[in-house]
């Protein structure tokens, strides 16, 4: 899966729990989720487990707590889909 595709199916993922839609039509690798997308911490936990059923992958909460930003989201991802 391609830098693009993981980019995409995580936009995908994280959308409904978005409160700043402009931030989201501007996602870059060094978005932030709580700063720049507003999602709540609370809804940062739904994601994680949206992600590990997207994924079919497990993320334990070292990094789960790593996934703040975009690219530190698709670099757990990446790692937890090479280790399967």
């Amino acid at each position: 899966m391609t830098q693009n595709e993981l980019l995409s199916k995580l936009k995908t993922i994280i959308t409904p729990y978005v409160q700043n839609k402009e931030a989201l039509e501007n996602l870059t690798n060094e978005t932030d989720f709580i700063k720049d997308l507003e999602i709540n911490s609370a809804n940062l936990v739904d994601v994680v487990l949206d992600v590990e059923d997207a994924f079919d992958i497990e993320i334990d909460n070292e990094s789960m707590e790593e996934m703040l930003t975009v690219a530190a989201s698709i670099k757990v991802i990446e790692e937890k889909l090479a280790s399967k």
